[in-house]
């Protein structure tokens, strides 16, 4: 597992405590929006829709650390937009870590090597690559040539100096497995510490409303080939059983409340993709909040596909905890991971033939009724 001792200690001791005192409701990752401006215009993302005037702002030092007491978490993502944009990041990280929070700095990287010298590596920072995959459907992802370039050199310069450094990557509709697989490879051979692997659902505000992965049957298969018949050098900075539930091998209900989301409007109710409106404080949220309106079991037709890790990881950790056999079940997902299956491994090579991607995108965007793919073939023809 690409999770240090120390981590998972102090995660599983949180939970034990959360456990005893009979709390149900409990947090475990605090997704702290510093900002939502960003130095990128990637298709999938909302946050930078809002007007200028709320991109201008961002949460103080201050303000980020009351959210953080206020919750209560062991761990700290931050998000945005891009945190390193904000200019007293500096001052956010370093009293998170003070106060002993697991932080994820979470960036595209774009302004890493820039901003290294900001910060000091230490166990509780961690600094999260957002990486799409391989260099082509990482750039089209982002929407700018030359982005997967600058992220790998970050990585590098960030490795070399000894911080954590782990990447993120979400994926949507057309994804090559055959190509995340040696993503996997390549980050890798990087030095980073573990990957975190997660499917993309739609935020309203994204201009694309296409690429995301909308049906969980879709979901499954993909995962199925990406993490079966497994490589054992890839480390994985998550948990076991959550990979297992994209798999299909599991089953989950929704923690909403497990990764609770703080920004310049509030506390968002009820999770990092929903917007139900905001609440003033944390126990406002959990307290006030009707969660039996969120998840599959609701009948929400926004959770009826959703299988993404800020609801579903929270659950795997639980089930880790809740019980002899959700401990058994993770140890074993830890030391048993190669999952072997013949049939996954046909459909990766069948795979193979298949537009992916930007060659997908091509295949699929129309103009006039005929696709860019056919339109492009047209126009060779004619030219010949």
């Amino acid at each position: 597992m690409g999770v240090p001792l120390s981590q998972m200690w102090t995660v599983a001791s949180y939970v034990l405590k959360q456990k005893l005192r009979g709390r149900k409701r409990y947090p475990l990752v605090l997704m702290l929006e510093p900002l939502f401006r960003c130095n990128l215009a990637c298709a999938g993302c909302g946050k930078i829709q809002y007007p200028a005037h709320i991109l201008k702002q961002q949460l103080s030092p201050e303000e980020c650390f009351a959210a953080a007491a206020a919750c209560g978490a062991p761990m700290v993502s931050l998000p945005g937009g891009e945190p390193l944009l904000h200019p007293q990041i500096k001052e956010i990280v370093e009293g998170l870590v003070a106060r002993k929070k697991y932080v994820y700095l979470c960036t595209n990287a774009v302004l890493l090597r820039e901003k290294l010298d900001l910060f000091t590596p230490s166990k509780f920072l961690t600094l999260s690559i957002h990486m799409d995959g391989q260099e082509e459907h990482h750039d089209f992802a982002v929407c700018r040539e030359g982005v997967y370039s600058e992220a790998v050199a970050g990585i590098r310069a960030a490795v070399e100096r000894g911080f954590r450094v782990t990447t993120n990557t979400t994926l949507f509709e057309g994804a090559d497995p055959n190509s995340v697989r040696r993503f996997f490879d390549e980050m890798m051979d990087l030095g980073v510490e573990g990957m975190m692997v997660s499917p993309g659902y739609a935020y309203p505000k994204a201009p694309d409303q296409q690429s995301f992965l909308n049906e969980r049957r879709n979901v499954n298969a993909l995962f199925e080939m990406i993490f079966a018949n497994r490589k054992g050098r890839w480390k994985f900075n998550q948990s076991p059983l959550f990979i297992e539930y994209l798999m299909g091998l599991r089953e989950y209900e929704c923690t909403p409340w497990g990764n609770p989301t703080y920004n310049l409007f509030g506390w968002q109710r009820p999770c990092y993709l929903i917007q139900d409106g905001y609440v003033d404080t944390f126990d406002e949220l959990i307290d006030d909040t009707d969660w039996s309106q969120y998840g599959r079991a609701s009948g929400n037709p926004a959770c009826q596909q959703c299988m993404v890790h800020c609801g579903y990881e929270p659950s795997a950790v639980n089930h880790t905890f809740s019980s002899f056999g959700g401990l058994w079940a993770t140890l074993k997902a830890m030391v048993f991971n190669r999952y072997a299956n013949p049939a996954a491994l046909q459909r990766l090579e069948e795979e193979k033939g298949k537009p992916h991607g930007p060659e997908l995108a091509l295949h699929t965007i129309t103009i006039n009724g005929k696709s860019v793919a056919t339109l492009i073939a047209e126009k060779d023809t004619e030219a010949a």
